[in-house]
């Protein structure tokens, strides 16, 4: 195993403490908004699945885009943990025996598992509309015309064109075969918008120039591209103990990948090329986008 660049310590170092800020914040806001609901198994089932650890990426990247525009990571903190939230249920709906039927997910039992499928549905559920309460909230920025354009554009990352259309084109096509260009179009939707919302919301939150807007959408969609290949090289090469849920599924589920089309070796030149592009689009930022092209280079070599 080579060792660790400075670089890529730095972004190690970054990112966890950014889960940590993270993670507190979603605590925070649970007690707040979530424990007053008499239904206290829905809110100990939304806990589990909110709380449950993981690298927090997507709201590193609301954190460090918007520090692009000088906006600190207490301003960004309720749009990440909104981010966190939506990402959170697709994760627990995506579980479910009706999608992908996983036992395991972040080293624990899923939610389906934890608890029961009906209460897996509602929890997921209640931390997509938990999201959107937070956006709403005076907190998340004093302008209600930036908290507008989050709620606009988070919805678009996560319904039938973003998200959630991504995950019903998935389910299709594990019943017939995809071109290349459908995939893409697929894992742009799946995977990628979510990712794009991480990057473009920083601008929004900075009130960023139509370039700087330009530049981070570009790096957010070559991004989401790159993550979607290094996940499904995971789940071929990885080791389900470190990846922290079960591996090998892609294929024998039937499921649309680049690593299924192009092979591994194709994937991993694809996926070196997506890294490069999205480095590139960074160029303008200088050297205060480090801690995002580290985060595009950390997926060409991620193993969880």
């Amino acid at each position: 195993m080579r060792p660790m660049t400075k670089l890529e310590a730095d972004f190690n170092t970054a990112l966890h403490g950014h889960a940590l800020d993270v993670e507190a914040r979603l605590a925070m806001l649970a007690d707040g908004y979530l424990e007053p609901s008499p239904a206290a198994r829905l809110v100990e089932a939304m806990r589990y699945g909110l709380l449950g650890g993981g690298k927090r990426l997507r709201p590193f990247l609301v954190i460090e885009s918007a520090r692009l525009f000088g906006v600190p990571a207490e301003i960004a903190l309720n749009t990440a943990a909104a981010l966190e939230c939506v990402h959170c249920y697709s994760l627990i709906h995506d579980d479910l025996p009706a999608m992908d039927d996983d036992d395991l997910r972040r080293g624990r039992p899923t939610v389906h598992k934890a608890f029961d499928e009906a209460t897996a549905i509602l929890a997921g559920d209640g931390l997509l509309t938990f999201a959107f309460e937070i956006l709403a909230m005076p907190g998340t920025h004093v302008d209600t015309s930036i908290r507008t354009e989050l709620v606009l554009e988070l919805a678009r990352a996560s319904g039938a064109s973003g998200m959630a259309g991504g995950q019903m084109l998935d389910l299709q096509a594990e019943t017939r075969k995809l071109p290349v260009a459908s995939t893409l179009q697929l894992q742009a939707m799946k995977t990628g918008a979510l990712i794009r919302f991480g990057c473009i919301a920083g601008a929004i939150l900075g009130k960023a120039s139509p370039d700087s807007c330009t530049a981070l959408d570009r790096y957010g969609r070559t991004l989401g591209a790159a993550f979607q290949i290094s996940d499904d090289l995971l789940d071929a090469e990885g080791d389900s103990a470190v990846v922290g849920k079960a591996t090998a599924k892609d294929a024998a589920s039937g499921k649309a990948t680049l690593v299924g089309q192009m092979g591994i070796a194709g994937a991993r030149q694809e996926l070196q090329r997506l890294v490069t592009s999205a480095t590139d689009a960074l160029r303008d930022f200088g050297d205060r986008a480090a801690p995002l092209a580290e985060a595009a280079r950390f997926m060409a070599v991620r193993r969880s």
